[in-house]
């Protein structure tokens, strides 16, 4: 392809494209960093999980909260310029989270990097569909980053496992800064000093907007989060966290409908297929976030360490860029999307359908690998479609604002898909324990059979009797813990093949989502903010 500019006459196209994905592949594992190893970061700060959990959620807050400003950013300061500021920036608060295990401190530095990420992210979106030009580029563009988003996490948790179980889990940070540079001296070295967009001055910035619109998206994660685990009404932060959601999302949306230049425009709302696209959208980070229990029961149940666990999970990452890859070419040949999407929740509900049955105590690391495949491929067959369909259903003039939308609705079902699993752990586990206590109690001669089964084994690896007795009511302990996980596990499972199966109900029934023509080749790259 013969170069438009952007890059010095000198530079290859394969070494541009490797480029970009070099800068991007940090910046995306950036969001799942936290998570990576929830057990080794709630060691290393001395916090609960569900901190670990709202620092991911900060991070994805400010994300969301600046993605309707930063286009404004970007198209002012060339883009050179602008990457290697946002770079110094991205590198300096990371370096503050390396050296601080201070939770408010860690807090702060991800609402900085989120949107620190944001103008990265915007670069390496326009940069790559800049170097795309054939027919159905762009459609194999979104297929490429969204095959990259679902990856993030298991990809993250793959590459960082062994650092973790060598070193401090702070390191990480250190380990990102440095898998920055090369991709970033690369870039800054080829890159010629122009604007990728039309240049528009910085004035009239609607600052208001987003100072309501950010405290507004932290609070809905802090009771989405933490809600379950303060009895929701029941504690005053909760409820105040409430009173903010509610009076800084009404100011926010009246300022929107009343404002000239709003910072999102609100008549996305009146296009039928977007607000189909964009429920799709939330349901599908609802159900892929049950892949979550999944990766509980393989550590806590299985006993797996998280390298065998992540490597397992490469089985999944080969089923979304499998799926991804039928799903574009699908998409190419303009297959009906109804099909394309029925197919894709069906994979969805034979995962969960299988791991229903799948739950046990024990088994071999190989029976998960089908199931694992099918979800990614699955996922992948999803995820592009419906957000390419959503993107065709609102004009061009609305693809900022639908973008802003699109990454609010993954932020808030994300969050959302944490808090249910909190929530439906603690309820179901309560019922089974409850019921497996009674049943315990029930037949107190096969509990003193199982006791002293685990007591006589104790005893023949050299364990005095004493002590033995005492272990054996703390393996007893466990057995039991692991059956009610497995059936909170079950239960789950079940419920989200129930709304997998009506959400195919409901899109048999819905003919107007064929008549929806994908069309993105006049929306790029905002839309991909998705």
């Amino acid at each position: 392809m013969a170069n438009d500019g952007t890059f010095r006459s000198w530079v290859p196209e394969w070494l541009i494209r490797l480029t970009i994905i070099l800068v991007m592949l940090p910046t995306v594992m950036l969001f799942a960093l936290s998570t990576a190893n929830v057990n080794a970061a709630t060691g290393f700060y001395g916090v609960e999980p569900a901190d670990i959990q709202f620092s991911m959620v900060v991070y994805y807050s400010a994300l969301a909260a600046f993605t309707p400003l930063e286009r404004r950013f970007f198209s002012r300061i060339s883009t050179k310029e602008y990457f290697l500021i946002c770079l110094v920036l991205q590198v300096i608060v990371t370096f503050c989270i390396y050296n601080t295990r201070q939770l408010p401190v860690l807090y702060i530095c991800r609402f900085l990097q989120g949107i620190f990420n944001c103008g990265v992210t915007s670069i390496c979106l326009t940069l790559l569909f800049s170097r795309l030009k054939s027919n159905h580029a762009r459609e194999i563009g979104y297929a490429f980053f969204y095959a990259l988003i679902l990856c993030a996490s298991s990809f993250t948790s793959l590459i960082t496992a062994p650092i973790i179980d060598d070193y401090e889990y702070n390191v990480l940070y250190k380990v990102m800064i440095y898998c920055f540079f090369p991709g970033a001296i690369l870039l800054l070295l080829m890159m010629n000093r122009i604007h990728l967009v039309r240049r528009v001055p910085l004035y009239q910035l609607d600052w208001g907007s987003f100072f309501l619109y950010a405290p507004f998206l932290v609070c809905l994660a802090y009771v989405l989060i933490y809600g379950q685990q303060y009895y929701w009404l029941q504690d005053a932060t909760i409820v105040w966290s409430l009173v903010a959601v509610l009076g800084l999302g009404l100011v926010f949306v009246v300022r929107q409908l009343t404002r000239k230049r709003p910072l999102i425009h609100m008549e996305v709302f009146r296009y039928k297929g977007f607000v189909f696209g964009i429920t799709l959208v939330g349901l599908l980070y609802i159900i892929r976030g049950a892949f979550n229990v999944t990766t509980t029961y393989f550590s806590t149940v299985l006993g797996m360490d998280p390298l065998h666990i992540y490597e397992l999970f490469i089985y999944n990452i080969l089923g979304v860029a499998t799926g991804t890859v039928i799903s574009a070419r699908l998409i190419i040949k303009q297959r009906p999307t109804q099909f394309i999407w029925l197919v894709g929740f069906f994979l969805m509900l034979l995962f969960h359908g299988w791991m229903y049955f799948l739950f046990a105590s024990e088994a071999d690391q190989s029976t998960f690998i089908v199931p694992l495949f099918i979800q990614g491929a699955g996922a992948g067959l999803l995820m592009t479609p419906i957000i390419l369909f959503t993107i065709s259903s609102v004009p061009f003039e609305l693809s900022q604002s639908a973008a802003a939308v699109g990454v609010f609705i993954r932020f808030a079902f994300f969050s959302g898909s944490t808090a249910l699993i909190n929530f439906f752990s603690i309820y179901f586990s309560n019922i089974h324990s409850a019921r497996l206590s009674d049943h315990v109690t029930a037949v107190d001669d096969g509990l003193q059979g199982r006791l002293h089964t685990y007591q006589s084994a104790l005893q023949g690896r050299g364990l005095p009797m004493d002590q033995a007795a005492k272990a054996a009511t703390g393996l007893l302990n466990r057995a039991m813990q692991k059956q009610v996980f497995l059936k909170y596990a079950m239960d789950y499972y079940a419920l989200i093949a129930i709304l997998i199966a009506v959400i195919m109900l409901i899109i048999v029934m819905a003919p107007f989502i064929n008549r929806t023509i994908i069309n993105v080749r006049a929306k790029q790259p905002a839309a991909a903010t998705f």
